[in-house]
C-alpha cells in the first residue's frame, strides 16, 4: 500500500507563487508517473501536470509556462512550482501517482491519490 501526502497549498494574491509538494510512502519499487490534478469549485477534476520516473513532463495548456513539475525519485516526492497564479487556478489540488511494486516475480502498477490541498488565488 502507498500513501500520498500533499502540502504547500494556501491563499495567495494573483500574480503570486506557491509550491506544492507530495510525498509518497509505503511499498514502492519504482515510480512510473507522478502528477497533479485539480478540482475547481463546482467543476470536475482536471489534469494539470505529469512527470515520469525518467523526468519527462507534460502540462495542460492553461498552465504551460507558469507551472513547473519536478520529481525526486530518491525521496519519492513530486513538486509543483506555480508562478503567475490567476484566480482561475483556485482549486483543490490532488497528487496522483502510478507506483510499481514487485509482487513475487512480477511488477504490479497501482494508481494512488492524495487527500488534496486547497489553493486559493485572490484578485
Amino acid at each position: 500500500q502507498v500513501r500520498l501526502v500533499e502540502s504547500g497549498g494556501g491563499l495567495v494574491q494573483a500574480g503570486g507563487s506557491l509550491r506544492l509538494s507530495c510525498a509518497a510512502s509505503g511499498t514502492i519499487s519504482s515510480i512510473k508517473t507522478m502528477g497533479w490534478y485539480r478540482q475547481p469549485p463546482g467543476k470536475q477534476r482536471e489534469f494539470v501536470a505529469l512527470v515520469t520516473g525518467g523526468g519527462s513532463t507534460s502540462y495542460v495548456d492553461s498552465v504551460n509556462g507558469r507551472f513547473t513539475i519536478s520529481i525526486d525519485t530518491a525521496k519519492n516526492m513530486v513538486y509543483l512550482q506555480m508562478n503567475s497564479l490567476k484566480p482561475e487556478d483556485t482549486a483543490v489540488y490532488y497528487c496522483n501517482a502510478a507506483i510499481n511494486a514487485l509482487i513475487g516475480s512480477y511488477i504490479k502498477t497501482t494508481d494512488y491519490w492524495g487527500q488534496g490541498t486547497q489553493v486559493t488565488v485572490s484578485v
